[in-house]
């Protein structure tokens, strides 16, 4: 099972698909079957095994047979029971794939910013090292309520976008995408980071582990003198 199998680009996708009940929670997201049954069987294991396949790392066989593993329980229990067993090498390459991943969306949760584009849509870049763009999107649909958004993934040339009639759409980033100015409140956001840094205890060894170098040029207080060393 490839990721482009699950994942579609453009006008066709559901955008409510993430919100509905059951398997298809994210945007573009297509179950197939036998990730329906998963997701009945065990949540755990169903998020597990597409967090996974977002990560674009070649596992797609450990994958496929944690899936099928999973698949053949007869009850919720032993679905638990086989989807946490790290002694099964399949199981431990999806768990650990996944938490990277997981992690990576946890982590772009709090580091996006955003900035308006002339035409009110608030926009956030990154180039996340996975392709979690879908998972992003229900955080930031209930964050921002009835306000437009769009987060562009860089690396891959893809947008993820909320338009004001509630529409989420996975699609190729578009030109009017295009908004690296930022405005005032970047500047107001700069000024403070600048007024509360402490020069003597900076300490970028501890700054790098909390805060990866591919997050920082898209952190407007980290332009110029770097990030707020204490």
């Amino acid at each position: 099972m490839r990721q482009a199998v699950l994942f579609e680009v453009g006008e066709q996708n559901n955008p409510k698909s993430f919100f509905q009940s059951g398997a298809g929670k994210l945007p573009g997201f297509k179950a197939p079957p036998e990730l329906e049954k998963l997701f009945e069987l065990s949540a755990d294991a169903y998020y597990a095994a597409v967090h996974a396949l977002m990560s674009e790392l070649p596992i797609t066989e450990e994958i496929s047979r944690f899936i099928e593993k999973v698949g053949k329980a007869r009850d919720r229990a032993t679905a638990a029971s086989i989807a946490s067993d790290r002694g099964d090498p399949d199981v431990l390459a999806v768990v650990k794939t996944a938490y990277k991943v997981q992690h990576e969306i946890h982590r772009l949760t709090g580091f996006l910013r955003f900035s308006p584009d002339p035409n009110g849509v608030y926009i956030a870049r990154c180039s996340p090292d996975h392709f979690i763009l879908p998972a992003l999107a229900p955080h930031f649909f209930l964050r921002f309520g009835e306000t437009p958004w769009a987060i562009i993934d860089e690396k891959r040339k893809l947008t993820i976008r909320r338009f004001k009639n509630g529409e989420v759409r996975l699609e190729p980033e578009s030109p009017e995408a295009e908004n690296k100015k930022g405005d005032a409140w970047e500047d107001l956001w700069r000024l403070y980071h600048h007024s509360v840094n402490n020069e003597a205890r900076k300490n970028l060894q501890l700054q790098r582990q909390f805060m990866p170098e591919r997050y920082r040029k898209y952190l407007p207080e980290s332009n110029h003198s770097g990030m707020v060393g204490h």
